[in-house]
């Protein structure tokens, strides 16, 4: 993806904050090698500045929920994240090992999702 000086991002990317104040999905991403936080950082600007976009890069979940899907040299990874007033809330991020998504981290995405909405 190219840039210009004048190309700016459709969307702002924020992390979920838990009441806590940590934020699971920069923790988790910090914790991967380089080349795999690259990947998935270059996918995530990819939706920022080419929102709304459809697989194969964003798949809708559910209602209120997409994930980024990244391909990386040591396997697969998802974002899941929400729009909250023009912003990308990144919810939860995890490495696949399976075909399908695993209910647990979906329902890690959906308490976040539910702990920032009550949040308002």
């Amino acid at each position: 993806m190219t840039e210009s000086a004048d190309n700016e991002p459709v969307l702002i990317v924020a992390f979920f904050k838990s009441a806590s104040g940590s934020e699971p999905v920069r923790e988790w991403l910090r914790s991967l090698v380089p080349d795999a936080r690259r990947v998935i950082g270059y996918d995530i600007k990819t939706a920022q500045y080419g929102w709304p976009l459809g697989m194969p890069l964003i798949r809708k979940l559910e209602p209120d929920l997409w994930e980024v899907r990244s391909d990386m040299p040591a396997g697969i990874a998802r974002v899941m994240f929400t729009m909250e007033d023009g912003h990308m809330v990144l919810l939860h991020g995890f490495v696949k090992k399976s075909q399908k998504t695993p209910a647990a981290d979906l329902k890690t995405a959906r308490q976040r999702l539910a702990e920032l909405r009550g949040a308002k």
